[in-house]
């Protein structure tokens, strides 16, 4: 495989961004090889800079639902472009996707939409303090909830995929207002909320972990974890970026049928392009400015090409019978992948949920961090660069899911299960 046109692009990258990518994992560092570069996509298809075909399995990191360049969404954006691309003023887009969103999402009563999942997150937690008076965040081991500082204690993916355990620049005074608990542990759970009962302002966590790989929540801990909080006082906040509009219309909240206080959506709202959103109960979202006194803005905020992409893709995936259509085909390949596995010496684990997945090269079933930290990421480089060279675009991370798309045929879907296939045969080697 020729790759010399990424490997030109990287090394002037290595010049003027940090570590040649603007976003850790994309570095490929824990797979052994360096990134390629990527020119354009369609459907199910990414190809690089010097014409490789892949098959995508990333999609985005998962707000490709649709697969890549939807007609509907491209069709979305060109449309609206040459109105302008910016105002930092309202439009009716907006209110248009805000009650699209608000329909869609269970617990939502009103939405704020921001630019990105981080903005999100940051934003609810804050509210959250605004309206319990409280300072304490938890959250659980394994799960990602952006880079804001108090987010960066036992995060998940970025972090574990580059091995550093924290991060630098984050103020102790910050760090101590945030308790990291392990995720499935109802028994930790319980202890933890009551004990800190009156100091907790809010609980933040994936209802399906998707950053230390798919790790599916177990239905106690659910509905556990929702009971403490109303009992407590503590508001309940998912983040769904992952899982919004991709476990479900309604999410993974739809799916376990628990509703949190407030809910952080972005990735596939946008239908491609940067947007962000939180809401929930009307009580709690009346304190955001201009209505109440927890501050948050942002110039782009609202984006008039977001607000159409994310309009184009919504409307696409209320259509009857799309979930049920992608989790068909999702259920069909996952199970393929197990008997793959089964017909290997290769110790795996695959955790699924809907059209989302983690193959584990590890013998033990992954059910938190701990579990999911066992796994072997030096075999799933080896995995990851046998795969790439055979057409079939991976996460470059073990840490990360595997994604399917409604642009993904039968076809695509066995090229990637024979090139599985072979490759799982070269590491029983």
């Amino acid at each position: 495989m020729n790759t010399e046109q990424s490997s030109e692009f990287f090394a002037r990258a290595r010049k003027v961004i940090p570590g040649g990518v603007n976003s850790p994992v994309r570095a490929c560092k824990s797979v052994g090889c360096d990134p390629l570069f990527v020119q354009q996509a369609e459907g199910c298809t990414i190809i690089d800079a010097d014409g490789n075909s892949y098959v995508d399995f990333v999609c985005s990191w998962g707000p490709m639902i649709l697969g890549h360049a939807h007609p509907a969404v491209v069709g979305a954006i060109k449309e609206t472009a040459p109105f302008g691309t910016s105002f930092g003023a309202p439009t009716s887009l907006e209110v248009e996707l805000a009650e699209l969103v608000c329909d869609s999402v269970p617990s939502l009563e009103k939405v704020r939409f921001v630019n990105s999942g981080t903005e999100a997150t940051m934003s609810a937690v804050r509210l959250a303090r605004g309206y319990t008076g409280r300072d304490v965040v938890v959250k659980f081991d394994g799960c990602y909830h952006g880079h804001a500082d108090s987010f960066l204690v036992k995060a998940g993916s970025g972090l574990i995929t580059l091995g550093i355990p924290g991060s630098p620049g984050v103020p102790e005074d910050i760090v101590k207002n945030t308790l990291s608990i392990p995720y499935n542990d109802t028994q930790v759970l319980e202890e933890t909320l009551r004990a800190r009962a009156d100091d907790i302002a809010c609980v933040i966590v994936e209802p399906v972990a998707g950053n230390m790989g798919v790790v599916v929540p177990e239905m106690e801990f659910l509905q556990t974890l929702r009971s403490l909080t109303e009992e407590l006082g503590i508001v309940l906040i998912f983040d769904e970026v992952i899982t919004g509009f991709r476990l479900a219309l309604g999410g993974a909240q739809e799916r376990f049928g628990v509703l949190p206080d407030l809910t952080c959506l972005g990735k596939i709202i946008g239908g491609g392009l940067p947007v962000g959103a939180y809401g929930g109960r009307r009580e709690i979202m009346d304190l955001v400015a201009p209505d109440g006194p927890v501050y948050q803005a942002g110039t782009l905020s609202g984006n008039p090409l977001a607000m159409a992409a994310g309009l184009a893709m919504l409307k696409v995936v209320r259509k009857p019978g799309f979930y049920s259509e992608l989790e068909e085909k999702s259920d069909w390949f996952a199970g393929e992948l197990a008997a793959i596995s089964a017909r290997s010496s290769v110790p795996t684990v695959l955790n699924r949920i809907g059209s989302m997945m983690t193959c584990f090269f590890v013998e033990a079933p992954v059910r938190d961090f701990r579990t999911a930290s066992a796994a072997d990421t030096k075999r799933y480089g080896q995995h990851f660069r046998q795969m790439l060279a055979g057409g079939v675009w991976l996460a470059p991370s073990q840490f990360e899911a595997m994604f399917i798309s409604a642009a993904h045929d039968r076809t695509s879907l066995e090229k990637a299960l024979a090139m599985t296939e072979s490759s799982f045969k070269k590491l029983a080697d």
